[in-house]
């Protein structure tokens, strides 16, 4: 199941439209979908948990932890609003548009895609590309 929780005053449009893109992003690489929860937080909070959990010292856009067992994709994605916003500016792309490029980024590692060499963040851009294309909203 894929929940989403707030700890900022922003909330996605409609929980049901996302939770079922990433079910279909899930799907699309022969995966089930676990537990997974989205948690959507600000720039201080994921500095928080980069220090505390990655020894990191600076803001990210997104941390993931991972839970997979088997072809059962769970975990814990955790986004920070603030950088999404900051991102969307800096790309001049929209902040719906980073969004999506952004959450199927942190899924996209819980299937076990990196991004820590050139080859493997070139693949990863090319199958952000790929997820978000599977996300529309039907009218």
């Amino acid at each position: 199941m894929i929940n989403f929780t707030y700890n900022t005053e922003y909330e996605l449009s409609s929980n049901k439209v996302y939770m079922q893109w990433l079910e279909k992003v899930i799907k699309s690489e022969d995966k089930l979908t676990g537990d997974i929860e989205f948690i959507f937080c600000s720039d201080n909070d994921l500095l928080k948990i980069n220090q505390d959990f990655l020894n990191h010292d600076y803001f990210t856009d997104i941390i993931t932890f991972d839970y997979v067992e088997g072809k059962t994709i769970s975990g814990d994605v955790f986004i920070s609003v603030d950088r999404l916003k900051e991102n969307a500016d800096s790309y001049k792309v929209s902040f719906e548009e980073e969004l999506h490029r952004v959450m199927s980024h942190g899924v996209l590692h819980l299937l076990g895609f990196g991004d820590k060499t050139e080859e493997e963040s070139r693949l990863m851009r090319i199958k952000e590309e790929e997820k978000m294309e599977l996300f529309h909203v039907e009218q």
